[in-house]
């Protein structure tokens, strides 16, 4: 159990890193121009975690894990559709988000 905390704490961690990137971008607050690939590799970290905690949950028979499962689509979405146009893009980054709140809850009891 320990294994699928860590992971789905890692996973959760990594969304929100790149959840705060992508808003700061977004407002203008911060330039991403000269390194743009810091949110693609938060996007790959956070989609590689958040797999490796639900085979990680399965293997161990963890209901965490199912929290997880849906969350899998919108990061697919997110490849799939690309960042333009940006309220599609936010949307789908943001239907993620109650997923990895249940994981985080699920895995800290």
């Amino acid at each position: 159990m320990e294994l699928v905390r860590t992971l789905v704490t890692a996973a959760a961690g990594s969304y929100g890193a790149n959840c705060a990137l992508g808003t700061a971008a977004a407002l203008g607050w911060v330039d991403t121009s000269p390194f743009r690939w810091v949110h693609h590799a938060l996007y790959v970290s956070t989609s590689s975690l958040t797999a490796a905690a639900v085979v990680a949950g399965l293997r161990e028979g963890s209901t965490t894990a199912f929290a997880l499962v849906p969350a899998l689509v919108p990061l697919v979405l997110l490849q799939r559709h690309g960042a333009r146009p940006l309220p599609r893009h936010t949307r789908d980054a943001l239907a993620a988000a109650p997923c990895y709140a249940a994981g985080l809850a699920l895995a800290w009891r």
